[in-house]
């Protein structure tokens, strides 16, 4: 039996990006044993997916601590073949800890180098898809993400759900919590019970919500990766900034309205689902000059 690796490190959206080259590389070796090194917020996640027959913690550690760097080689010999989606400087280096197998990614000597001059410059959706095709994975089409859909509590419908949250390092990827307060008011009004989603320290941003919304639900810190996909399936919208849940949501197919300022591109970065006419993107330089009227409007423009 061929063994096969993929990496996968890195944040929540990038993970979510990768789903579907998690789903054809499964395809295109239906009998190998397939394991995924990625880090440990996302190995329930993994392992609950269809794709997978190991999943692997990579605590990525400094390469002076000489006793870890020889386990994490322990750890990535043996396989006959390595998907390198992270693509990553210290991705890169793990080709030699592996001993040097066949290879798809970015590393010097890879036997199926992802050497396209652009690469830096293609959405991460379609670099991987390339990256894959130059391997020899011709297909990579959206895949059935029904596995996830059923997780997480049944909440009354309909509700929007809100992510407010960003990176703490990136406070510019942030709409004002004001807005998203007077946003909960208006969607409230309209019938639809906002549902603030994120983690356990997102928690003063949705109470600065409900303060503004008392009939706002607070799931901060409360879903895990798995739950948080099946809620963000049932919602009727989902409107937040770039971050890893408004991957999910996309990817679960669920309306979404992303929220960008100039501290990303969405054109390398935006969130991707199965009907593209079901994510819009809004950006602003700066997100302070986005209004409320502008995220409404286009929540209203979706169809249905």
């Amino acid at each position: 039996m061929a063994r096969i690796l993929i990496i996968k490190l890195g944040a929540l959206g990038d993970l979510v990006q990768s789903f579907a080259p998690f789903a054809a590389i499964r395809r295109h070796h239906p009998g190998a044993h397939l394991a995924l090194l990625t880090t440990r917020p996302f190995v329930a996640l993994c392992e609950a997916s269809p794709w997978f027959d190991e999943v692997l913690v990579d605590d990525r550690p400094p390469w002076w601590r000489l006793n870890r760097v020889l386990a994490l080689r322990r750890m990535l010999r043996g396989y006959d073949f390595v998907y390198d989606l992270q693509t990553s400087g210290r991705s890169s280096r793990y080709f030699r800890l592996a001993g040097r197998p066949g290879w798809s990614g970015i590393a010097r000597g890879a036997s199926h180098p992802h050497d396209n001059c652009a690469r830096n410059s293609m959405h991460t959706r379609e670099r991987q898809a390339d990256q894959l095709a130059r391997a020899g994975i011709a297909e990579v089409p959206w895949p059935d993400l029904g596995w996830l859909a059923g997780h997480g509590r049944s909440l009354p419908e309909p509700y929007a759900l809100l992510v407010p949250g960003a990176a703490p390092h990136r406070p510019a990827k942030r709409w004002p919590v004001g807005r998203y307060a007077a946003l909960a008011s208006a969607l409230a009004a309209r019938g639809l019970r906002p549902v603030v989603v994120g983690a356990a320290g997102d928690a003063p941003l949705a109470a600065a919500i409900r303060s503004a919304c008392p009939t706002a639900l607070d799931l901060t810190g409360q879903t895990g990766l798995s739950e948080l996909g099946g809620v963000a399936s049932r919602a009727r919208v989902a409107i937040g900034n770039d971050t890893g849940p408004m991957h999910l949501a996309a990817a679960m197919g669920t309306r979404c309205v992303v929220l960008f300022s100039a501290e990303s591109d969405p054109a390398l970065t935006a969130p991707r689902g199965p009907d593209p006419e079901r994510v819009v993107v809004l950006r602003r330089d700066d997100l302070a000059d986005l209004q409320v009227e502008d995220v409404l409007a286009r929540v209203a423009a979706f169809p249905g």
